[in-house]
């Protein structure tokens, strides 16, 4: 069966975010963009990156072009599919960077968009599908440096079915864990709210109003697939640990997606 590989990049600053997928499904590049006016689908198109990334397509009348730079990277401590990372899995996912500084700007479609001094955000899936059903969540948009990310799926695995967690609460320098692996606790999961627990672990997210943008995902090794993303929306966030809140804001600029 024909493999997928993409990485998503996310950029934002003052209420501004775009976002850039590149892939190889089946031997073939694609690129997709995000913004919160539209989304773009090009065939046999590459991004150049090199710590940073540096985006020039010119096709259908599209014009987008542009570059920037990143810096002061922060990985995650290890493997976010934890011990399923020795297993066959229908979808892997990674994160690659869960906050660094940007410098430069993009033209899209003639609007010149700056995002030095913003943040960005990376992550990525390989596989042959993306799942039959999942939620998703990712922001970055908070008074100190923190980042949040929450994944949601039905997972096949050895010939059955169950709900799988992964979400990294990234906050004053301290990376905190909650997954399937260890035992997080899905209180609810839907289009509107995702409760989490784990020992002392607590996680709440409401979901608000956004637009819902049309991208295309990999099914059974091909780019067939129709789902949507919120690349900006209102949310709140409630994270605390042995009942004292570490965090809870509001953001206007988180970004979801709930497919199933």
């Amino acid at each position: 069966m024909k493999r997928f590989d993409g990485t998503y990049y996310k950029h934002q600053k003052n209420g501004y975010t775009v976002a850039l997928i590149a892939g190889l499904v089946g031997g073939r590049s694609f690129v997709q963009v995000i913004t919160s006016k539209n989304s773009y689908f090009f065939w046999d198109e590459k991004l150049t990156t090199d710590n940073g990334i540096k985006i020039d397509i010119e096709k259908n009348g599209i014009s987008i072009h542009g570059e920037i730079k990143y810096s002061e990277f922060t990985p995650i401590q290890y493997d976010i599919m934890g011990p399923f990372k020795y297993f066959p899995m229908q979808c892997r996912h990674k994160v690659l960077s869960l906050h660094h500084r940007l410098e430069g700007s993009f033209v899209i479609c003639g609007e010149a968009i700056d995002f030095t001094g913003g943040i960005g955000y990376i992550e990525g899936d390989s596989g042959n599908s993306f799942p039959k059903s999942y939620v998703w969540v990712q922001c970055n948009d908070f008074r100190e440096k923190a980042c949040i990310t929450v994944s949601v799926a039905d997972i096949p695995f050895a010939g059955l079915r169950f709900r799988g967690c992964i979400c990294i609460v990234y906050l004053s320098g301290v990376e905190y864990r909650m997954a399937t692996y260890l035992g997080v606790k899905m209180l609810r999961c839907d289009e509107k709210h995702i409760s989490l627990k784990q020992g002392m672990l607590r996680l709440d997210i409401e979901i608000g109003e956004g637009i819902d943008h049309k991208l295309i995902a990999p099914e059974n090794g091909k780019m067939t697939r129709d789902i949507s993303e919120r690349i900006i929306c209102a949310a709140r966030f409630k994270f605390s640990k042995a009942g004292k809140i570490l965090l809870d804001e509001n953001s206007r600029n988180a970004s979801f997606e709930a497919v199933g």
